[in-house]
């Protein structure tokens, strides 16, 4: 599966932006899907995940509350929801696909999308 993140920008602190990820094919539906992301200097995070039906999630602790994740599956498509935003969450940030459920190291993840950059000014 290939993947295609975007949505990402510039905004201020409080802000909300909506990140989507593009799948291409047609097996979409059968991977979980997952939100990472990276801001300079610091190694690879966790951010959110969803299982292949989008019936259960996942979040880090540091967006709990104010970022949702969502699945179309009809649409190939992943969302990531950010509301609230903080500077600390300025990072470029990928989606990704896993042939696991939830709670899987990131190295689990077997295909990566080219990252989309977010950047909250405070």
């Amino acid at each position: 599966v290939q993947l295609q993140a975007f949505g990402g920008g510039l905004v201020q602190a409080g802000d909300s932006l909506r990140l989507s990820c593009r799948a291409s094919g047609r097996t979409f539906s059968t991977y979980t899907m997952g939100w990472f992301r990276q801001a300079p200097g610091k190694e690879r995070e966790f951010v959110a995940a969803i299982t292949r039906s989008g019936g259960t999630t996942d979040y880090a602790d540091s967006v709990k509350g104010r970022f949702s994740i969502s699945r179309d599956n009809a649409k190939n498509t992943l969302y990531l929801q950010m509301n609230s935003l903080k500077p600390e969450d300025t990072a470029v940030y990928y989606c990704a696909a896993a042939s696991f459920g939830l709670g899987i190291p990131i190295n689990k993840y077997d295909y990566w999308g080219q990252g989309t950059q977010v950047t909250v000014s405070s």
